[in-house]
């Protein structure tokens, strides 16, 4: 995932109408994408609102800071370059709201997944003092490797594939071991004719399941975007529409598809 704002090519224009309209679809890129995502945030909203009752804890409204704070990322960024194109005003402190929350995006995004794949609310009423402390150090490693990458310091380069990869490790075994558990539950249920359980144990196995193709889906996709270097794929604005609308289908998926079911 790369930075809105810092992470810009700089193409070799020396008209400057010439770079306006080379960088003037990023106007339409980032508007229809906060609609877009302001539109999943009221559905995701709605769509909690309407399960509450069935609702054991409060982990569903917590993921929709995720969608919450992506929506300011895009709004930030289209103020950005709309005050850039439009006023011939760049202005410092927008940029920098762009870094921050972006930051506080991607660290939200994998702390969300982690509270999943750990099983809280699902196989757990609470998560223990090592889980928490886990997710704890893992969220404060991404920020700060994020704050160094994002800051273009080169040896945190290497360092933000590392700890990616140590995040999806975590959260893969994690997923594994509860898709396991719940196996042997339903494998126990069958054996003793006790049907009374069988469905929410199914369930609590299939929203596993699902997230486990979400996040194969995820890795499938960064790898696929940084694999090709040619064509339509090197340019910024094609990048970052195909980048974006990946994370919308995730989120879609895990926030619209993945019922939480009580304990």
């Amino acid at each position: 995932m790369e930075d809105a704002i810092e992470q810009v090519p700089k193409p070799v224009i020396t008209n400057p109408s010439e770079w306006e309209e080379s960088y003037r679809s990023l106007l339409y890129v980032f508007s229809g994408l906060l609609v877009t995502w302001m539109v999943l945030v009221l559905v995701w909203t709605l769509n909690t609102w309407t399960r509450r009752r069935w609702q054991t804890s409060n982990l569903q409204w917590m993921l929709t800071a995720v969608p919450l704070l992506k929506s300011l990322v895009l709004g930030l960024s289209f103020s950005f370059w709309y005050s850039c194109l439009n006023l011939s005003t760049c202005s410092f402190w927008v940029a920098f709201g762009v870094f921050v929350s972006r930051i506080f995006f991607e660290t939200a995004c994998f702390v969300s997944f982690l509270l999943i794949a750990h099983g809280y609310c699902t196989m757990h009423e609470q998560l223990s003092v090592s889980e928490r402390r886990s997710i704890a150090g893992l969220a404060s490693l991404l920020y700060l490797t994020l704050t160094g990458y994002k800051a273009a310091v080169s040896q945190f380069s290497v360092l933000v594939v590392l700890i990616y990869g140590l995040l999806l490790y975590v959260i893969m075994v994690h997923i594994a071991r509860n898709l396991s558990v719940l196996r042997e539950q339903l494998q126990q249920i069958q054996d003793g004719g006790v049907h009374i359980l069988h469905t929410a144990i199914y369930t609590k196995y299939t929203m596993f399941k699902k997230f486990q193709r979400a996040m194969l889906m995820m890795v499938v996709a960064e790898i696929l975007m940084h694999s090709r270097a040619d064509g339509m794929a090197n340019e910024y604005w094609m990048r970052l529409l195909v980048r974006e609308l990946t994370e919308i289908v995730i989120f879609a998926y895990v926030g619209l598809h993945l019922a939480l079911p009580p304990l």
